[in-house]
């Protein structure tokens, strides 16, 4: 779950800096402020140094109200919570396919392609993604000219904080002319306090505004809409207000090319730890899921089909549906071992690869309920549980190889 505060820490300090130096400073410095370069690599700047321009040109959010603390899990570790449901196992010598007679009809993607990742820690070119075997990423931000490692596709995603958006128009335009047929993410988590933090009536406005402008600049791109952190009944009621809203305000249908959520299994409480109450709704808590849940694959797999009944209910089930952030947030400590997450990790790859419902599935991909799916993360500092690779050594992690095991072992 990418944090909207990350761009936002060093601004402050910035805007300090600036005034101390003056004039002169300003002018000179001018360039580094106003936009990341048309490239950054691991070879050109450091991670450090992409990161801090991120920071420079994202704009604070526009709220009167102190910045939300995310407190995404507890702060204060339970007594360890030991699962039952899943045995920890050794690493399987031989990695089973996925059942080919599962799925029948078409298929909209290779099987690479459906695969991915969220970069949390820039750039993608510091790791060694090629071992993956992936076949797309995101990272959050709008790049004119991204990384492509191995070909792998890059997603971009324009933030909406508050209903603004982040970059600058310019910057948008520049990557939509030079990325044509793009995928397109219009906010993310949209849903959460302390991420992008828009009502229903703000993020319909400006996903019209953003949608109208990328159709105009490249009309083979597709656009998706943010995904929301989970799709529990409080947050499938958030988008209906979100669908409300755009027909009430433009007198007609929202346009979303790509269905796109987020799958985590978080407690919906005011003020508790999780994903809080999405904006714009009055309710204190939603569905009050423990710590035990988190990597509840049952749990899982429920959300994954409401929400492609969500979509049939609308009218919505001949759209692409992809889940571009999941994985397992909570340390290990709480009772979240590597075992546990490699094997919740394969479980959700077999679920996603192999279900299909010929009532609620997509019939362009052989009615499965899923097109594609991004792993949180390659590499973060803050939820390290599920890391590819270390964020400091920039070596791959037992569960990075897990990853590229599970793709060697697919004809």
């Amino acid at each position: 779950m990418k944090r909207l505060s990350d761009f936002l820490s060093a601004r402050n300090a910035l805007a300090a800096a600036m005034i101390l130096a003056g004039a002169f400073l300003i002018i000179r410095n001018w360039d580094a402020v106003t936009g990341p370069p048309a490239s950054v690599s691991g070879t050109q700047e450091s991670e450090e140094t992409e990161q801090q321009i991120h920071q420079m040109i994202m704009p604070a959010t526009p709220q009167a109200e102190p910045t939300v603390v995310e407190r995404l899990i507890p702060s204060l570790p339970p007594t360890p919570f030991v699962s039952t449901s899943r045995p920890s196992l050794e690493p399987p010598a031989v990695l089973f396919s996925p059942t080919p007679s599962s799925v029948e009809g078409a298929s909209l993607f290779l099987t690479r392609e459906r695969f991915g990742v969220g970069v949390a820690v820039r750039p993608i070119d510091l790791f060694d993604v090629a071992r993956l075997g992936a076949g797309w990423y995101v990272n959050w931000w709008v790049h004119p000219n991204p990384p492509r490692p191995k070909g792998m596709e890059f997603v971009q995603m324009i933030r909406v904080p508050g209903g603004s958006y982040a970059p600058d128009i310019d910057t948008i335009a520049a990557a939509a002319d030079a990325n044509p047929g793009s995928l397109w993410i219009i906010g993310n988590e949209p849903d959460v306090v302390w991420q992008d933090n828009a009502t229903p009536t703000e993020y319909a406005q400006v996903y019209h505004e953003l949608y109208t402008f990328l159709k105009g600049r490249d009309p083979s791109c597709r656009v998706a809409i943010g995904g929301i952190s989970q799709p529990t009944p409080l947050r499938l009621r958030y988008l209906d207000m979100i669908l409300e809203a755009y027909q009430s305000l433009y007198g007609q249908k929202m346009t979303v090319d790509v269905w796109n959520i987020h799958a985590f299994i978080l407690r919906e409480e005011e003020g508790s730890w999780g994903v809080d109450i999405p904006p714009g709704i009055s309710d204190t808590k939603g569905i009050l899921y423990e710590i035990e849940d988190h990597g509840d694959l049952e749990i899982f797999k429920r959300q994954i089909v409401d929400f492609r009944r969500w979509m049939e209910e609308r009218g919505e089930r001949e759209k692409p549906l992809i889940v571009s952030e999941y994985g397992v947030l909570m340390p290990e400590d709480y009772g979240f071992p590597y075992e546990m997450v490699r094997d919740f990790m394969y479980e959700t790859f077999d679920y996603f690869l192999t279900t299909a419902d010929d009532n609620l599935g997509y019939p362009d991909d052989g009615n499965r309920l899923v097109q594609r799916w991004a792993w949180y993360s390659l590499s973060d500092t803050r939820y390290p549980t599920g890391n590819l690779f270390d964020p400091e050594t920039k070596e791959i992690t037992p569960l990075g190889r897990d990853y590229g095991s599970y793709l060697e072992g697919i004809p």
